[in-house]
Protein backbone atom coordinates (compact mmCIF):
# COMPACT_ATOMS: atom_id res chain seq x y z
CA UNK A 1 0.00 0.00 0.00
CA UNK A 2 2.97 2.20 0.33
CA UNK A 3 3.36 2.95 -3.66
CA UNK A 4 1.46 5.95 -3.50
CA UNK A 5 3.76 7.46 -1.09
CA UNK A 6 6.82 7.38 -2.81
CA UNK A 7 6.93 10.77 -3.88
CA UNK A 8 7.07 13.87 -0.85
CA UNK A 9 3.27 15.58 -1.22
CA UNK A 10 5.14 18.57 -1.74
CA UNK A 11 6.93 17.92 -4.81
CA UNK A 12 4.39 18.57 -6.70
CA UNK A 13 6.40 19.18 -10.25
CA UNK A 14 7.53 15.73 -9.77
CA UNK A 15 4.11 14.15 -9.25
CA UNK A 16 2.49 15.28 -11.96
CA UNK A 17 2.29 12.68 -14.31
CA UNK A 18 0.36 10.41 -12.15
CA UNK A 19 -3.49 11.26 -11.94
CA UNK A 20 -4.60 12.96 -9.08
CA UNK A 21 -7.22 10.30 -8.78
CA UNK A 22 -4.99 7.43 -7.79
CA UNK A 23 -4.29 10.10 -4.64
CA UNK A 24 -7.70 10.14 -4.31
CA UNK A 25 -9.11 6.81 -4.15
CA UNK A 26 -6.37 6.05 -1.98
CA UNK A 27 -7.30 8.74 0.22
CA UNK A 28 -10.34 7.59 0.48
CA UNK A 29 -9.64 3.70 1.44
CA UNK A 30 -7.37 4.74 4.51
CA UNK A 31 -10.32 7.24 5.86
CA UNK A 32 -12.15 4.04 5.22
CA UNK A 33 -9.63 1.80 7.04
CA UNK A 34 -9.70 4.66 10.08
CA UNK A 35 -13.77 5.14 10.10
CA UNK A 36 -14.38 1.26 10.03
CA UNK A 37 -11.79 1.18 13.13
CA UNK A 38 -13.22 4.34 15.22
CA UNK A 39 -16.50 3.48 15.03
CA UNK A 40 -17.15 -0.72 14.77
CA UNK A 41 -13.70 -2.29 15.15
CA UNK A 42 -13.63 -0.28 18.53
CA UNK A 43 -16.27 -1.39 20.43
CA UNK A 44 -15.81 -5.34 19.27
CA UNK A 45 -12.18 -5.10 20.46
CA UNK A 46 -13.22 -3.09 23.57
CA UNK A 47 -17.00 -3.62 24.41
CA UNK A 48 -16.78 -0.69 27.55
CA UNK A 49 -16.97 1.89 24.98
CA UNK A 50 -20.53 3.43 24.71
CA UNK A 51 -22.38 2.39 21.57
CA UNK A 52 -21.54 4.51 18.35
CA UNK A 53 -24.67 6.36 16.70
CA UNK A 54 -22.53 6.62 13.62
CA UNK A 55 -21.06 2.47 12.56
CA UNK A 56 -19.64 1.82 9.23
CA UNK A 57 -18.80 -1.99 9.96
CA UNK A 58 -17.25 -2.98 6.29
CA UNK A 59 -14.01 -3.93 6.27
CA UNK A 60 -13.56 -2.42 2.65
CA UNK A 61 -10.46 -0.55 2.67
CA UNK A 62 -7.71 -2.63 3.59
CA UNK A 63 -8.36 -5.11 0.69
CA UNK A 64 -8.77 -2.26 -1.87
CA UNK A 65 -5.07 -1.12 -0.66
CA UNK A 66 -3.84 -4.46 -1.62
CA UNK A 67 -5.79 -4.10 -5.10
CA UNK A 68 -3.87 -0.56 -5.09
CA UNK A 69 -0.22 -2.20 -4.44
CA UNK A 70 -0.27 -4.90 -6.82
CA UNK A 71 -1.44 -2.37 -9.51
CA UNK A 72 1.53 0.02 -9.09
CA UNK A 73 4.10 -2.81 -8.38
CA UNK A 74 3.18 -4.35 -11.69
CA UNK A 75 3.48 -0.44 -13.25
CA UNK A 76 6.65 -0.39 -11.75
CA UNK A 77 8.39 -3.60 -11.40
CA UNK A 78 10.08 -3.40 -15.59
CA UNK A 79 12.13 0.32 -14.23
CA UNK A 80 15.67 -0.44 -13.81
CA UNK A 81 17.04 -3.48 -11.78
CA UNK A 82 14.73 -6.15 -10.52
CA UNK A 83 16.98 -6.10 -7.09
CA UNK A 84 16.84 -2.53 -6.62
CA UNK A 85 12.96 -2.74 -7.20
CA UNK A 86 12.95 -4.87 -4.35
CA UNK A 87 14.94 -2.50 -1.99
CA UNK A 88 12.91 0.43 -2.81
CA UNK A 89 10.27 -1.42 -1.59
CA UNK A 90 11.44 -3.14 1.51
CA UNK A 91 12.84 0.54 2.18
CA UNK A 92 9.82 2.03 1.78
CA UNK A 93 7.81 -0.68 4.05
CA UNK A 94 9.81 -1.90 6.78
CA UNK A 95 11.25 0.99 8.27
CA UNK A 96 7.98 2.63 9.34
CA UNK A 97 6.56 -0.69 10.47
CA UNK A 98 9.23 -1.10 12.61
CA UNK A 99 8.88 2.33 13.82
CA UNK A 100 5.10 2.09 14.08
CA UNK A 101 5.17 -1.10 15.89
CA UNK A 102 7.96 0.51 18.87
CA UNK A 103 5.84 3.62 19.29
CA UNK A 104 2.56 1.47 19.67
CA UNK A 105 4.70 -0.32 22.25
CA UNK A 106 5.62 2.44 24.39
CA UNK A 107 2.55 3.59 24.36
CA UNK A 108 0.18 0.64 25.58
CA UNK A 109 3.45 0.37 28.18
CA UNK A 110 2.96 3.65 29.52
CA UNK A 111 0.17 5.10 28.79
CA UNK A 112 -2.64 2.45 28.55
CA UNK A 113 -5.88 1.99 30.67
CA UNK A 114 -5.25 0.67 34.15
CA UNK A 115 -7.64 -2.66 32.93
CA UNK A 116 -5.61 -3.57 29.81
CA UNK A 117 -2.83 -6.09 29.88
CA UNK A 118 0.84 -4.17 30.01
CA UNK A 119 2.46 -5.20 27.09
CA UNK A 120 6.07 -7.50 27.56
CA UNK A 121 9.16 -7.03 25.24
CA UNK A 122 8.38 -10.39 23.86
CA UNK A 123 5.27 -8.94 22.98
CA UNK A 124 7.07 -6.11 21.15
CA UNK A 125 10.01 -8.72 19.94
CA UNK A 126 7.03 -10.93 18.59
CA UNK A 127 4.84 -8.63 16.68
CA UNK A 128 8.21 -7.29 14.80
CA UNK A 129 8.78 -10.72 13.74
CA UNK A 130 5.00 -10.89 12.78
CA UNK A 131 4.57 -14.42 14.28
CA UNK A 132 1.15 -13.48 14.27
CA UNK A 133 0.58 -13.83 10.71
CA UNK A 134 1.54 -17.39 11.02
CA UNK A 135 -0.49 -18.07 14.68
CA UNK A 136 -2.83 -15.19 15.35
CA UNK A 137 -4.25 -17.26 18.51
CA UNK A 138 -0.58 -17.87 19.86
CA UNK A 139 1.08 -14.14 19.12
CA UNK A 140 -1.53 -11.25 20.06
CA UNK A 141 -1.47 -8.73 17.77
CA UNK A 142 0.21 -4.75 19.07
CA UNK A 143 -1.95 -3.49 16.26
CA UNK A 144 -4.51 -5.23 14.09
CA UNK A 145 -4.08 -3.02 11.37
CA UNK A 146 -0.72 -4.70 10.64
CA UNK A 147 -1.84 -7.59 9.15
CA UNK A 148 -1.45 -5.94 5.72
CA UNK A 149 2.43 -6.00 6.17
CA UNK A 150 3.62 -9.53 5.62
CA UNK A 151 1.62 -9.78 2.85
CA UNK A 152 2.60 -6.86 1.00
CA UNK A 153 6.15 -7.66 2.08
CA UNK A 154 5.67 -11.61 0.46
CA UNK A 155 3.54 -10.35 -2.42
CA UNK A 156 6.73 -7.73 -3.83
CA UNK A 157 8.98 -10.80 -2.88
CA UNK A 158 7.24 -12.95 -4.91
CA UNK A 159 6.85 -10.48 -7.84
CA UNK A 160 10.23 -9.83 -8.12
CA UNK A 161 10.98 -13.60 -8.42
CA UNK A 162 8.51 -14.39 -11.11
CA UNK A 163 9.11 -11.23 -13.10
CA UNK A 164 13.09 -12.64 -13.38
CA UNK A 165 11.31 -15.76 -14.98
CA UNK A 166 9.43 -16.44 -18.27
CA UNK A 167 6.19 -16.89 -15.96
CA UNK A 168 6.41 -12.82 -14.82
CA UNK A 169 6.13 -12.32 -19.18
CA UNK A 170 3.50 -12.21 -22.10
CA UNK A 171 0.82 -15.13 -21.45
CA UNK A 172 2.45 -16.83 -19.22
CA UNK A 173 1.19 -14.42 -16.50
CA UNK A 174 -2.06 -14.72 -17.30
CA UNK A 175 -1.79 -18.44 -16.20
CA UNK A 176 -0.15 -17.68 -12.92
CA UNK A 177 -3.16 -15.12 -11.77
CA UNK A 178 -5.39 -17.35 -12.70
CA UNK A 179 -4.11 -20.10 -11.17
CA UNK A 180 -4.12 -17.67 -7.83
CA UNK A 181 -7.42 -17.34 -7.69
CA UNK A 182 -8.79 -20.61 -8.78
CA UNK A 183 -6.02 -22.56 -6.25
CA UNK A 184 -7.51 -20.98 -3.03
CA UNK A 185 -11.27 -21.36 -4.51
CA UNK A 186 -10.68 -25.40 -4.97
CA UNK A 187 -9.72 -25.12 -0.96
CA UNK A 188 -12.33 -23.14 0.22
CA UNK A 189 -14.36 -25.93 1.54
CA UNK A 190 -11.52 -27.42 3.62
CA UNK A 191 -10.60 -23.77 4.65
CA UNK A 192 -14.14 -23.38 6.28
CA UNK A 193 -14.61 -26.09 7.99
CA UNK A 194 -12.01 -26.38 10.19
CA UNK A 195 -8.51 -27.41 8.59
CA UNK A 196 -5.69 -28.83 10.50
CA UNK A 197 -3.53 -26.16 12.12
CA UNK A 198 -0.69 -26.95 9.71
CA UNK A 199 -2.42 -26.62 7.14
CA UNK A 200 -4.31 -22.95 8.06
CA UNK A 201 -1.03 -21.83 9.21
CA UNK A 202 0.64 -22.23 5.95
CA UNK A 203 -2.32 -21.35 3.91
CA UNK A 204 -3.58 -18.51 5.88
CA UNK A 205 0.28 -17.42 6.62
CA UNK A 206 0.72 -17.25 3.01
CA UNK A 207 -2.61 -15.02 2.53
CA UNK A 208 -3.88 -17.70 -0.12
CA UNK A 209 -7.79 -16.24 0.89
CA UNK A 210 -6.51 -12.79 -0.42
CA UNK A 211 -4.26 -13.57 -3.39
CA UNK A 212 -7.43 -12.54 -5.84
CA UNK A 213 -6.94 -8.65 -4.49
CA UNK A 214 -3.55 -8.92 -5.70
CA UNK A 215 -4.57 -10.51 -8.63
CA UNK A 216 -6.95 -8.43 -9.36
CA UNK A 217 -4.81 -5.25 -9.49
CA UNK A 218 -2.43 -6.65 -11.34
CA UNK A 219 -5.55 -7.41 -13.80
CA UNK A 220 -6.38 -3.49 -14.05
CA UNK A 221 -3.11 -2.62 -14.74
CA UNK A 222 -3.25 -5.21 -17.66
CA UNK A 223 -6.28 -3.95 -19.05
CA UNK A 224 -5.37 -0.64 -18.65
CA UNK A 225 -2.31 -0.74 -20.84
CA UNK A 226 -3.89 -3.56 -23.15
CA UNK A 227 -2.03 -6.04 -21.99
CA UNK A 228 -5.32 -8.10 -21.57
CA UNK A 229 -8.12 -7.97 -23.66
CA UNK A 230 -11.55 -6.51 -22.21
CA UNK A 231 -13.10 -10.06 -22.08
CA UNK A 232 -10.59 -11.62 -20.30
CA UNK A 233 -10.32 -8.83 -17.73
CA UNK A 234 -13.90 -8.70 -17.59
CA UNK A 235 -13.86 -13.06 -16.33
CA UNK A 236 -10.84 -12.66 -14.18
CA UNK A 237 -12.25 -9.55 -12.53
CA UNK A 238 -15.16 -11.80 -12.08
CA UNK A 239 -13.62 -14.35 -10.28
CA UNK A 240 -11.98 -12.05 -8.02
CA UNK A 241 -14.86 -11.03 -6.88
CA UNK A 242 -16.41 -14.33 -6.71
CA UNK A 243 -13.14 -15.20 -4.54
CA UNK A 244 -13.79 -12.27 -2.39
CA UNK A 245 -17.42 -12.97 -1.59
CA UNK A 246 -16.19 -17.03 -0.51
CA UNK A 247 -13.62 -15.17 1.21
CA UNK A 248 -15.92 -12.77 3.77
CA UNK A 249 -18.02 -16.39 4.34
CA UNK A 250 -18.09 -17.56 8.33
CA UNK A 251 -19.12 -20.69 10.21
CA UNK A 252 -21.48 -19.95 12.85
CA UNK A 253 -21.39 -21.87 16.07
CA UNK A 254 -24.49 -23.74 15.17
CA UNK A 255 -22.49 -24.87 11.68
CA UNK A 256 -24.82 -22.48 8.74
CA UNK A 257 -22.79 -20.07 6.93
CA UNK A 258 -23.09 -16.67 6.82
CA UNK A 259 -21.74 -13.99 4.32
CA UNK A 260 -20.29 -10.53 4.94
CA UNK A 261 -22.57 -9.16 2.06
CA UNK A 262 -21.98 -4.92 3.15
CA UNK A 263 -18.44 -5.64 3.08
CA UNK A 264 -18.27 -7.83 -0.52
CA UNK A 265 -20.36 -5.40 -2.19
CA UNK A 266 -18.05 -2.55 -0.96
CA UNK A 267 -15.09 -4.48 -2.30
CA UNK A 268 -16.85 -5.27 -5.73
CA UNK A 269 -17.85 -1.49 -5.83
CA UNK A 270 -14.21 -0.22 -5.25
CA UNK A 271 -12.64 -2.64 -7.75
CA UNK A 272 -14.81 -1.28 -10.55
CA UNK A 273 -13.94 2.49 -8.97
CA UNK A 274 -10.25 1.50 -9.42
CA UNK A 275 -11.01 0.33 -12.98
CA UNK A 276 -12.64 3.23 -14.14
CA UNK A 277 -9.71 5.14 -12.53
CA UNK A 278 -6.69 3.08 -14.30
CA UNK A 279 -8.86 3.02 -17.30
CA UNK A 280 -10.15 6.89 -17.45
CA UNK A 281 -9.54 10.06 -17.85
CA UNK A 282 -7.62 11.92 -14.37
CA UNK A 283 -10.18 13.15 -12.02
CA UNK A 284 -10.36 16.89 -11.64
CA UNK A 285 -10.55 18.71 -8.24
CA UNK A 286 -10.65 21.84 -6.96
CA UNK A 287 -6.98 23.29 -6.33
CA UNK A 288 -7.45 23.53 -2.72
CA UNK A 289 -8.81 19.96 -2.21
CA UNK A 290 -6.27 18.28 -4.85
CA UNK A 291 -3.78 19.36 -2.40
CA UNK A 292 -5.10 18.22 0.48
CA UNK A 293 -5.64 14.75 -1.32
CA UNK A 294 -2.19 14.86 -2.26
CA UNK A 295 -0.81 16.02 1.14
CA UNK A 296 -2.98 13.05 2.91
CA UNK A 297 -1.82 10.13 0.11
CA UNK A 298 2.03 11.39 1.07
CA UNK A 299 1.66 10.29 4.73
CA UNK A 300 -1.41 7.35 4.11
CA UNK A 301 1.12 4.76 5.11
CA UNK A 302 2.12 5.91 8.36
CA UNK A 303 -1.59 7.08 9.14
CA UNK A 304 -2.45 3.32 8.36
CA UNK A 305 0.56 1.71 10.52
CA UNK A 306 -0.06 3.98 13.59
CA UNK A 307 -4.38 5.24 14.27
CA UNK A 308 -5.82 2.08 15.92
CA UNK A 309 -4.43 0.90 18.99
CA UNK A 310 -3.58 4.84 19.54
CA UNK A 311 -7.15 5.62 19.25
CA UNK A 312 -8.39 3.32 21.28
CA UNK A 313 -6.73 4.15 24.12
CA UNK A 314 -7.61 8.10 22.73
CA UNK A 315 -11.67 6.63 22.08
CA UNK A 316 -10.81 4.88 25.97
CA UNK A 317 -10.22 8.07 27.58
CA UNK A 318 -12.37 10.28 25.51
CA UNK A 319 -15.42 7.97 26.62
CA UNK A 320 -14.84 7.57 30.47
CA UNK A 321 -14.42 11.81 30.16
CA UNK A 322 -18.24 11.86 29.23
CA UNK A 323 -17.39 12.95 25.24
CA UNK A 324 -20.14 12.00 22.93
CA UNK A 325 -19.10 8.83 20.23
CA UNK A 326 -19.17 11.53 16.94
CA UNK A 327 -16.46 13.38 18.87
CA UNK A 328 -14.45 10.71 19.74
CA UNK A 329 -14.47 9.25 16.36
CA UNK A 330 -13.49 12.91 15.05
CA UNK A 331 -10.51 12.41 17.56
CA UNK A 332 -9.48 9.53 16.48
CA UNK A 333 -9.24 10.35 12.78
CA UNK A 334 -7.44 14.07 13.68
CA UNK A 335 -4.90 12.07 16.26
CA UNK A 336 -4.50 9.20 13.73
CA UNK A 337 -3.83 11.97 10.66
CA UNK A 338 -1.48 13.75 13.10
CA UNK A 339 0.78 10.25 14.51
CA UNK A 340 0.87 9.52 10.63
CA UNK A 341 2.59 12.18 9.58
CA UNK A 342 4.90 12.60 12.90
CA UNK A 343 5.53 8.69 11.65
CA UNK A 344 6.11 9.74 8.06
CA UNK A 345 8.32 12.76 8.49
CA UNK A 346 10.63 11.21 11.48
CA UNK A 347 10.88 7.74 9.80
CA UNK A 348 9.52 6.65 6.71
CA UNK A 349 11.16 9.28 4.46
CA UNK A 350 14.23 9.33 6.20
CA UNK A 351 14.79 5.83 6.45
CA UNK A 352 14.00 5.47 2.60
CA UNK A 353 16.29 7.97 1.19
CA UNK A 354 19.14 6.45 3.42
CA UNK A 355 18.87 3.37 2.56
CA UNK A 356 18.09 3.85 -0.85
CA UNK A 357 21.62 6.04 -1.10
CA UNK A 358 23.42 2.81 0.60
CA UNK A 359 21.92 1.09 -2.32
CA UNK A 360 22.69 2.93 -5.12
CA UNK A 361 26.40 3.47 -3.36
CA UNK A 362 26.81 0.24 -3.07
CA UNK A 363 25.62 -0.96 -6.14
CA UNK A 364 27.57 2.25 -7.60
CA UNK A 365 31.30 0.68 -6.05
CA UNK A 366 30.33 -2.88 -7.17
CA UNK A 367 30.18 -1.77 -11.28
CA UNK A 368 33.02 -0.13 -10.73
Amino acid sequence: MHELTATRAGRVSQRSTRKISWDAVRTGCVLLVMIYHATHMSRVTHPELSPRQLVFPYQVGASLLLVISAYFAAATIGRGSLLRYWWKRMARLVPPFVGAVVLIWLVLRFLRPPSWVEPTGEDLVDHLLMLWNWKPLEYAFLDGSHWTVPLQLMGFTFAAVLFATKWGHGSKIVWVLWTAVLLPLTQWHLRISGAPETYRMIVDGFGAHRWHLFVAGVAIWMVSTRRLSRGHFAALLAACMFAQSMHNYIRLPDGQLDCDWGSTLGVWTGLLVLTLVACGPDWKLPPALARGVTWFAGISYGVFLSHQTIGYILLHYLDTSGVPPVLQTLAMLATGTAVGWALTRAVERPAHDFLMRFYDRTAARQSG
